[in-house]
């Protein structure tokens, strides 16, 4: 592939909500440049960009394609990030390593939950952003009623430079408002732009070009024209400033207003250059630094991807910063400290991988085999080591229960899924060792079918998904002294333990054993057995068959006997002691609480609110923050399970949450009755 200087590319995410023709767009962005020969359709399964199984079955991006267009002596690095919430963490990633960001909208539907989820993202990166109005062609297509809600939702800032000629069936190319030029066809014919309605657009353009240059705000105010190229250098610096948002448009399975779109990205849009350095820290000192996007700088990059690839292994995804990295050669991972041999380079085109000798500044391309290599490591000259912050992923909302359909595959899920949680780092897997289950915990119910679709495919095995179990505990509220005897004679040596208990309440204290054994009631050599014999009673309580907790046990007296005591004996009857003295102990349920911050938008307050009363949940706090409200609240776990779900529904999918575990506490009497008799019926 030809060598490109820094101020020549451009890495470009497409974002939007779901279904707004991403992945169209950029097939078409593809087939315009030349890069394919065909134009790839998603209905079709044959798009360039969405080429997992799972994809293609679904029509619907489950992971960030990348590609690159040529354009006018630019390369453009696409990045197809998915529409899909449950797969945010591929946004987030993509957005990191992305110098500007498409926003795509579509024609009928305007602005959409994801579209607002997307700039809020692109505007927290702070990288530039354009819109462009997709599916023109489609039936009650409107453009300036889209414009409109645009303007509502982003806010002046928004500046159409395209017009569309035509909507609907007759849609049929754009109108240029800088050089007042049409371009009808997917030849992108220019032409003139004949009796096209452009006067108020065309002024405001205008206006807000010559805003972001005080020589040419100058020449304005006096009444001169401004020439095409001040024009389009007042836009870039206010597109660069992130002061003017323009709004291009186009139907991209149609392949109409495609080439006027890939003019608007190099003339308007970042490159590397534009974004002069990149902090990082020294990790020998721990000291701020900065890298330039240089080629005469010390390499550096940043991974943001990695994926498992069926022919040549592992795969990272790298944006290079700084400085020049060969094929074949060392590279230093300075987020874990270690070395790591760097084998061929590739330039990534969908699934194929094109063989490249170097890979320079500016740039995204893979490697293959790094072994020590994640997501969100830093690599770098380890001369020069730097270390830039890592890429920040959302937290799993959505847990599910794994277990496997056929015996002995359990080794089988847990290999699969920990090299699935290397790929995706929104995947956590866990073994409770309360419940003695797998979780599997993602960003919703599709993205966790997916996962054990790909398990299925990739590894062969099948499981069955369920919801998890509460990790419920059991205490006790008083105390008692009970007796615990086993007295076993079957001829020959029999069996004698006797022991003496006072069971009591110990809040926040887990487990405490104390001996109070005088004058060698129990001899000393049984003890130990004694507190082995409670701790093996704790692990199934009494009540549910959930763990004990916080309690102490007292050993005060006991007897043996010379010949029939042993070590077995005495743990029999302190576990007998300690169960009966727990249900004497008034025992009572207890329950895992979690902290649940939840952000949602003014006006669904009232309803997540009401639902948080529904599910015994304590409201500590609310604060504003912007359009949305933060609300803080202490909620059951038992109620929490399927919470992502019921945010999205009373929300419209706008509600955003983080959960995290707080504390135990009892279970409210009605609660805990209906526990307990599903407890006793799972055990029957």
């Amino acid at each position: 592939m030809k060598r490109f200087p820094v101020d020549r590319l451009r890495n470009l995410v497409l974002i939007s909500h779901g279904g707004a023709g991403k992945t169209s767009l950029a097939e078409a962005m593809l087939y315009n440049s030349g890069t394919v020969d065909r134009l790839g359709r998603v209905d079709d399964g044959n798009a360039t960009m969405d080429y997992d199984p799972e994809e293609i079955r679904r029509q619907v991006s489950i992971a960030t394609g990348v590609a690159p267009a040529v354009w006018r002596d630019h390369k453009v690095n696409i990045l197809d990030a998915p529409g899909y919430f449950d797969f945010v963490g591929e946004v987030r990633a993509a957005l990191r390593v992305a110098d500007s960001a498409l926003v795509l909208v579509d024609a009928v539907a305007g602005v959409e939950v994801g579209t607002d989820l997307v700039w809020s993202y692109a505007a927290d990166h702070a990288i530039p952003r354009m819109l462009v109005v997709n599916k023109m062609d489609r039936d009650n297509a409107n453009f300036s009623k889209v414009l409109d809600t645009l303007r509502a939702s982003f806010g002046k800032s928004v500046i159409p430079i395209q017009v569309p000629i035509g909507a609907e069936a007759s849609f049929n190319g754009v109108v240029d408002l800088v050089e007042m030029k049409a371009y009808r066809g997917t030849g992108a014919e220019a032409g003139d732009a004949g009796d096209v309605a452009a006067g108020d657009y065309r002024e405001a353009l205008v206006e807000a070009a010559a805003e972001n240059d005080d020589e040419l705000l100058m020449k304005y105010l006096d009444g001169e024209e401004l020439t095409t190229e001040e024009i389009w250098h007042g836009l870039r610096q206010g597109v660069l400033n992130q002061k003017v948002f323009p709004v291009l448009c186009a139907s991209a399975t149609k392949n109409l207003g495609i080439q006027p779109l890939l003019e608007c990205v190099v003339k308007l849009l970042a490159s590397p250059a534009d974004i002069e350095e990149v902090k990082g820290s020294d990790p020998r000192n721990n000291q701020q630094t900065v890298r330039k996007h240089s080629e005469t700088e010390p390499f550096s990059a940043l991974v943001f991807k990695t994926m498992a690839d069926p022919y040549v292994g592992k795969l990272t995804l790298f944006r290079v910063y700084s400085g020049i990295l060969k094929s074949d050669s060392h590279v230093y991972n300075a987020s874990k400290g270690r070395s790591e041999r760097v084998g061929q380079l590739f330039v990534i085109k969908g699934k194929q991988q094109e063989p490249i000798p170097e890979a320079r500044a500016g740039d995204i391309v893979s490697v293959a085999k790094l072994q020590e290599t994640s997501t969100g490591d830093t690599l770098c000259d380890e001369a020069n080591p730097v270390v830039f912050a890592p890429i920040s992923f959302p937290k799993p909302v959505f847990s599910v229960a794994v277990e496997p359909k056929a015996k002995g595959d359990e080794d089988k899920i847990s290999s699969g899924l920990s090299r699935m949680a290397e790929e995706d780092p929104t995947i956590k897997v866990e073994r409770n060792a309360q419940t003695y289950q797998t979780i599997l915990s993602g960003m919703g119910e599709l993205h966790l079918e997916i996962i054990t679709d790909r398990l299925k495919r990739k590894f062969g095995v099948d499981v069955v998904l369920d919801t998890p179990r509460v990790p419920y505990k059991e205490t006790i509220r008083g105390s008692a002294r009970v007796e615990g005897r086993h007295k076993k004679q079957t001829g020959g040596r029999g069996q004698f333990g006797h022991v003496w208990l006072e069971v009591e309440s110990l809040p926040g204290g887990e487990f405490e054993f104390v001996d109070k054994i005088f004058g060698g009631a129990v001899p000393r050599q049984y003890i130990p057995a004694v507190e082995k014999g409670v701790r093996e009673a704790m692990i199934e309580g009494v009540l549910a068959g959930y763990p004990v907790t916080d309690v102490r046990v007292t050993l005060y007296d006991g007897s043996y006997h010379t010949v029939d005591s042993s070590e077995m004996a005495f743990k029999i009857a302190a576990g007998m002691a300690f169960k009966k003295g727990c249900l004497d102990a008034r025992p009572v349920l207890l329950e895992p609480i979690c902290r649940v911050e939840i952000m949602v938008p003014d006006q669904f307050m009232g309803d997540v609110m009401g639902d948080l009363n529904k599910k015994r949940g304590r409201i500590l706090g609310m604060e504003p923050h912007g359009n949305t409200q933060v609300i803080r609240a202490l909620v059951p776990q038992a109620e929490m399970m399927r919470y992502a779900i019921d945010l999205r529904s009373i929300t419209q999918g706008r509600g955003l949450y983080t959960m995290e575990f707080s504390s135990y506490e009892e279970v409210p009497a009605h609660v805990a009755e209906a526990v307990i008799q599903q407890a006793k019926k799972a055990k029957e």
